[in-house]
């Protein structure tokens, strides 16, 4: 894949430091996910990513080009409480499809069937449940054909049958050339899927290696007391 690199990375907002420094280079194509104690700055980390927010200093850049409206339809992203429009499932899916007119993509069938809903396409998107909203969120955003994928949290409050079967619409995805960024708060989730892990805290990138260095070597006082689930001032 294209590097994607954020270097001197700095969010500020009403006074406030919220990151950064970061300096980060993503260059594999596999699922990075971005781990932390809560406030440590993962979701902004993400909305800077993908271009959502603009950096106090710093700079995004994929393929060596500056962040890009051109660039960001080139991605797209899934958040923890899925955003979905006052209509149907299809017509969600026929949203997205518009999007990327001309380009040559599945049908809005096909990918509904990839997240088990075909057999409810003409429900309204609101009154699906919560796992179904957010598989419905994944396809629109599969619409897209994305080359990089933002997760923030999206199985958060899920059940466990829920969660399986995102985290295998998300691999099947990522083995499809999707690069995945993922953020999460379960440990559990990220040892089945991380094939790297971003540790952030405080705002900072503690550690950048590879999943399973991180999970049975973790080099930062923080990280190890996150894994072992405890909390740190």
């Amino acid at each position: 894949m294209e590097p994607l690199r954020a270097e001197n990375l700095i969010y500020e907002t009403g006074g406030k430091h919220l990151l950064g420094p970061v300096n980060i280079e993503l260059d594999d194509p596999g699922v990075t996910m971005v781990l932390g104690f809560n406030g440590a700055g993962k979701s902004i980390l993400l909305r800077l990513l993908h271009g959502m927010i603009s950096p106090s200093d710093g700079k995004v850049a994929w393929g060596g080009r500056p962040m890009s409206k051109e660039i960001r339809q080139r991605q797209a992203m899934v958040f923890q409480k899925p955003v979905l429009l006052r209509r149907s499932a299809a017509a969600n899916v026929d949203f997205a499809l518009r999007l990327r007119d001309g380009t040559s993509l599945p049908s809005r069938e096909e990918l509904l069937d990839r997240v088990g809903l075909l057999a409810m396409a003409n429900r309204p998107a609101r009154s699906l449940s919560g796992g179904e909203q957010q598989r419905l969120a994944l396809a629109r955003a599969m619409a897209t054909a994305p080359e990089i994928l933002f997760l923030d949290e999206p199985t958060a409050n899920l059940d466990p049958a829920s969660v399986l079967l995102i985290e295998q619409i998300v691999a099947e995805l990522n083995a499809n050339g999707t690069k995945v960024i993922f953020v999460s708060h379960d440990i559990a989730q990220a040892k089945r899927m991380a094939h790297d892990v971003l540790f952030l805290h405080k705002g900072l990138l503690m550690e950048h290696a590879p999943a399973k260095t991180f999970f049975s070597r973790p080099a930062s006082e923080a990280a190890q007391a996150y894994l072992k689930g405890e909390l740190l001032g």
